[in-house]
């Protein structure tokens, strides 16, 4: 099928959204394409990391990690029961200190999209809903969730306006880093709620140059145009999902260009599954913009999803391929929930509100493209890494570009071919790829089906080998075939091409015009004294003793979600224990750079740490991270639950041959504990 895009341009004065100029007269615009700053379209790649999930003191390094990978926006959702456990007592320290989050992007120059709820979800307890507010709907009509009603709209200005009491003076126009705020998530609305929602923030103090909602579920009822910029998703795989088969549903879809931005695959077991259809008009008319594109997926207890790390790449070349203008991704970057010793921090069928699966208490990895310990999930990292510097620098000729032709497994916008034939699982020897046809550099035209754009470095333009030829790859230039010599360039009319190999490519980073190589196969990022190379390595491993057998396997029952319920405290008393030795690493000056990266199968795992619970784990075939700064000096244990035959949970293939060969149809068993470092080095 082929589809044109409208090219009527809608600009900023169209939509209806706050102050867009800063101290220096950087202007923020909209307009029916995407974001335009300073002047210029721009085609910018946004990553989500919840400040109150990792660190306080790791935050700069993850931001610069982040922008390493290609992350120039920062999204973070607010939970409301990270700041207000109990009424009336907020919290805004540590982990939770959302003014010197939003202060310490300021100074690493990254802009921010700050998620500010009510409602967030994010797999938090009770979507982020405070225990005493819940609680309360059961007494007060007047307080019942995500309604206009007096009690909730009351206790929501009063949320809204602690948060912008904590961020106050650091809106863009005020020279800070806050580019947008989000209203609400996954809501159908009514849209008077939604504008009771936005007209309360903007009354507050809420002034910035965009506001959006998530473009999921559909409203209920007609919106008004302009009002907030709807923003979309799609995920490779869902833990939300009911079934215990390999990617049921619309999970496929995610993998294939398509004429409309909707998404079956997103929130299934609420929002239904047939949401793949024509977009209104009106839709049309707003910029096609991302803020959930699959980086990776959690593993709840009934769906053991394991991410290789390919599927984050294809997604968002079907996205851009179909005419998205800002890759969204959720998770970029995963993270620890609060320790709180009353109930969990995360989703649970067993809460009242957002009780749809059941989650680790502890362990948000995600297994994003940086996990929950910051630690790279190479595939993932470095694919889109690439894909985000081309972005970097020729978004803004692909942001004006609309889409000429369009298949399910090819699209053409403007100069670039955008191809994809991975679908997860089902076709894993798939390749996606972004590649130029006739495009114009420096007096010269470019085509090839072979090599990927790069960077824009050392006045020279680089490439990327994005597939595996049978023969010889070939690059069309003025129309004639060339092929990369054994220095890997190309020089023509003083023009220099250079390919990057594989192995070359990982280790390349073009940092501000200049490509620099990672000497140690790590991370280079920018700071204050210049650039540094980031790795993680293992150093060594940590002795384990098994102090008891597990005592068999326990009844899994189902929820009242009717999906497998997680284990609770006391069903741990069947788990085998091990006490691990870190007695060596109490004085050590890195404790803060060290981790334990545990092997196992089983069930599930937690580890304690004189008695607190620090860690914990579905297994669904990766190992379990944990801090030593957590854990060293203190007497720990780790308790594993066997897992069995029958558990009414989703395993995938490689994982479910793991169970099947097991002895006795029990699988059990400790196979190591790393000691990893995490080191940096200043390059010289």
């Amino acid at each position: 099928m082929s589809i044109f895009c409208a090219t009527a341009i809608f600009a900023q004065s169209t939509f209806e959204f706050g102050t867009n100029t800063n101290p220096d007269g950087v202007k923020i615009e909209v307009d029916s394409h995407g974001l335009i700053i300073g002047g210029k379209h721009v085609l910018p790649v946004m990553g989500e990391m919840h400040y109150s999930r990792v660190p306080q003191n790791e935050w700069r390094r993850e931001i610069r990690k982040m922008r390493a990978g290609g992350i120039n926006i920062v999204a973070t959702y607010v939970f409301w029961i990270h700041h207000e456990e109990e009424k009336g007592i907020w919290n805004w320290s540590g982990n939770r200190d959302l003014r010197r989050f939003i202060q310490t992007c300021k100074e690493e120059n990254m802009p921010v999209v700050l998620r500010i709820g009510p409602f967030c979800h994010g797999e938090v307890y009770q979507g982020g809903f405070p225990k005493w507010l819940v609680e309360r709907t059961k007494k007060d009509e007047s307080y019942k969730l995500r309604t206009e009603r007096k009690g909730f709209i009351e206790e929501t200005h009063r949320l809204y306006s602690n948060i912008f009491a904590q961020v106050s003076g650091l809106m863009w126009k005020d020279g800070g880093p806050i580019i947008g705020v989000q209203i609400e998530n996954e809501c159908r609305g009514p849209w008077s709620y939604y504008m009771k929602l936005k007209d309360m923030a903007v009354k507050i103090g809420f002034d910035v140059p965009f506001m959006t909602r998530t473009g999921w579920p559909k409203l209920n009822g007609k919106e008004e145009f302009g009002k907030l910029l709807p923003l979309y998703g799609d995920y490779a795989d869902g833990f939300w999902d009911r079934k215990l088969t390999d990617m049921p549903g619309e999970y496929a879809k995610a993998f294939i260009m398509k004429d409309t931005r909707l998404s079956g695959a997103i929130a299934t077991e609420t929002f239904g599954t047939n949401q793949d259809t024509k977009m209104e008009a009106s839709s049309l008319k707003y910029p096609y913009l991302t803020c959930e594109l699959g980086g990776g997926m959690m593993p709840s207890y009934h769906r053991r999803i394991n991410i290789s790390g390919r599927e984050a790449f294809p997604l968002a070349i079907c996205k851009l391929g179909s005419g998205s203008n800002l890759p969204g991704y959720y998770m970029y970057h995963g993270g620890t929930n609060p320790y709180n010793p009353k109930h969990t921090m995360a989703e649970c069928q067993a809460s009242a509100v957002t009780n749809y699966n059941d989650m680790p208490h502890m362990s948000y990895d995600f297994q994003a493209p940086l996990g929950e310990m910051g630690q790279p999930n190479w595939t993932a990292f470095h694919q889109t890494r690439w894909l985000h510097q081309f972005l970097a620098d020729w978004g803004e000729e692909l942001s004006q570009m609309d889409v000429d032709s369009l298949s399910e497994h090819y699209a053409r916008r403007g100069c670039f071919e955008f191809r994809n034939n991975y679908v997860r699982i089902k076709n894993e020897g798939g390749v996606a790829s972004v590649t130029p046809k006739e495009m114009s550099w420096r007096g010269i035209t470019i085509s090839s089906n072979d090599y990927q754009p790069f960077a824009k470095a050392d006045s020279a333009l680089y490439f990327i080998q994005s597939r595996q030829p049978a023969k010889a790859a070939r690059i069309y230039i003025n129309g004639k075939m060339r092929f990369f010599g054994s220095k890997n360039q190309i020089v023509i009319n003083g023009n220099k091409l250079i390919l990057l190999p594989p192995k070359k490519a990982e280790s390349a980073f073009a940092i501000d015009g200049k490509m620099h190589y990672a000497k140690s196969g790590g991370i280079l990022y920018k700071t204050q004294d210049g650039i540094v190379e980031e790795c993680w390595k293992s150093i060594g491993t940590i002795e384990a003793s098994k102090q008891k057998e597990h005592g068999g396997l326990r009844e899994v029952k189902l929820g009242t979600q009717k999906v497998a319920e997680q284990p609770y405290e006391a069903d741990f008393g069947k788990a085998a224990v091990w006490s691990i030795d870190c007695n060596s690493l109490k004085d050590a000056e890195n404790k803060n750079d060290l981790f334990l990266k545990i092997s196992y199968k089983g069930d599930c795992a937690r580890l304690y740490a004189d008695g607190q619970f620090i860690e914990d784990n579905f297994w669904n075939g990766k190992p379990m991270y944990v801090r030593v700064s957590d854990i060293a000096g203190k007497r720990i244990e780790l308790k594993i639950l066997p897992l069995g035959k029958n558990y009414p949970i989703y395993l995938q293939e490689a994982q479910k041959k793991e169970l099947e060969a097991a002895t006795d149809g029990i699988l059990l068993s400790l196979d190591g504990i790393e000691l990893i470092e995490r080191s940096t080095t200043l390059l010289k």
